[in-house]
């Protein structure tokens, strides 16, 4: 008697185990890849009941981690079969599963980022502090492994249209004298990495490959400031730094 073939079940659900708290409050601005812009920091809380020392015993060994999330911000978009990946323009279709888009039938990203401590406080306050994400704030964290480095890095892997990484520096970035006053008084009071970790955003160039309006004005909301930036012909200018809406 043949044993019956299980049944796979047309879908799944996962818990929430952690939420991302980012530098980046809005998808505009958020790095394409993991490691891009070692400047962006965060950390994921974990929530009840995954929220006990026992689950991360050990995790202080490793450097790096993945992490298993969400795209909460892409759920009600949907997918689509055929996607234009920004490293080819945003002129050129290619297949969902053959790109990294966030517009996915399983709305489900892998990101790579350095561990940087772990934050044990009493009444279950458990953060993991993170370096080099590229994940906007709150998003949900469905799931945390360590990289191991012998089998998670393949040197020989081909790696198709992006075989090359992106340069950190695809725009030349300067600030206007308000600009300048902003972020020097900012500084005096303590904020002093706002000004790179936004220098290094603008600079990675944000703007969709297929929307490049030479007289918009952009603006990229970083740790609770909104940086106000502009092109002037082949670079752009950060025009203003202010306080971000409350949602």
């Amino acid at each position: 008697m043949s044993t019956p073939e299980p049944k796979t079940p047309d879908a799944f659900s996962f818990p929430v185990i952690g939420v991302m708290h980012s530098c980046f409050m809005a998808k505009f601005g958020v790095p394409r890849q993991p490691g891009l812009i070692p400047e962006a920091t965060g950390y994921i809380e974990l929530q009840p009941p995954f929220n006990q020392p026992n689950t991360v015993r050990g995790l202080e060994q490793f450097s790096h981690l993945w992490l298993c999330f969400v795209f909460h911000h892409n759920l009600r978009d949907g997918w689509k079969a055929t996607v234009r990946p920004p490293r080819l323009g945003g002129d050129t279709r290619l297949g969902v599963f053959a790109t990294r888009s966030p517009f996915r039938p399983s709305p489900i990203g892998l990101s790579v980022v350095k561990l940087q401590h772990l934050e044990l406080k009493d009444h279950g306050i458990i953060r993991i502090h993170v370096q080099g994400q590229d994940l906007v704030d709150g998003t949900p964290i469905i799931d945390i492994k360590p990289y191991i480095p012998y089998t998670d890095a393949i040197p020989d892997a081909n790696a198709g249209f992006a075989a090359d990484s992106p340069s950190p520096n695809a725009l030349p970035v300067s600030l206007s004298p308000h600009a300048e006053q902003l972020f020097q008084t900012l500084e005096r009071h303590g904020l002093t990495t706002l000004r790179t970790l936004a220098l290094k955003v603008i600079a990675a160039d944000p703007r969709p490959a297929y929307q490049k309006d030479p007289h918009r004005t952009y603006g990229v909301f970083l740790n609770g400031f909104e940086i106000v930036w502009k092109m002037d012909g082949d670079h752009a200018i950060v025009t203003d730094v202010r306080k971000a809406p409350k949602n």
